[in-house]
């Protein structure tokens, strides 16, 4: 098979009909979660079922702001698996990763020793204070969290370090809204709380590589 775009900047597919997805190794021949890899470890298997940015792509996102020198603040980088491949997408820019929980933040830092494009950042995303100077103004704001008020979280961030018009990607998991509700409501009921405060510019359903997730792509007005 052979390698071609598929069409997202930094993201490249082994099929025309964009069913398995790779970045370029900015590691070449270094891995550290067990992926796949293509061409001597040139290249990376990017598997939807372990990322939610990946299940995206895969369900048809619309708009791709990601560019080699984007600048982004991950929330939720948790041990670094969709991190390393954002790292990839943007050789040339930054990704602030935050975490709040020490053990994975570890795995972070080894990370980053290897990629210099990351900074692992021991924080609650729910506390912005405890991180209000160590991180820049962003693109990007991705933001992956188990968490009740994840709406709330995002939207904190994003009007605290996000540009103009930058975007925001919010990976929502209805189940730590609440389980009890159906996530189809879950997801109608955040989408009007978003609507509220930023533009929303594409809306995905996960299944079957997430169950009951979505992922919301915002833009700062």
């Amino acid at each position: 098979m052979e390698l071609s775009k598929s069409g997202f900047e930094g993201i490249f597919s082994l099929d025309k009909g964009l069913k398995k997805l790779l970045t370029q190794n900015i590691t070449p021949e270094r891995k550290f979660f067990d992926e796949d890899t293509y061409n001597n470890g040139e290249y990376r298997f990017f598997d939807p079922r372990r990322s939610k940015l990946a299940a995206s792509v895969l369900k048809g996102l619309s708009q791709w702001p990601f560019r080699k020198d984007s600048i982004v603040l991950y929330l939720g980088a948790s041990h670094g698996y969709t991190v390393s491949y954002v790292s990839d997408i943007t050789p040339n820019g930054f990704i602030f990763a935050i975490d709040f929980a020490p053990r994975v933040v570890r795995d972070l830092v080894f990370l980053a020793e290897e990629r210099k494009n990351i900074a692992p950042i021991l924080a609650d995303a729910n506390k912005i204070e405890s991180y209000l100077h160590r991180v820049s103004q962003v693109d990007i704001v991705y933001q992956d969290v188990a968490q009740k008020n994840q709406v709330e979280i995002f939207l904190k961030n994003c009007n605290m370090f996000l540009k103009a018009g930058g975007f925001g990607f919010l990976a929502l998991k209805s189940r730590s809204i609440d389980i009890t509700k159906k996530p189809k409501l879950i997801f109608k009921e955040s989408r009007d709380k978003l609507e509220k405060e930023m533009t929303i510019v594409d809306y995905r359903e996960l299944e079957p590589f997430q169950k009951d997730h979505a992922m919301f792509l915002c833009k700062k007005k």
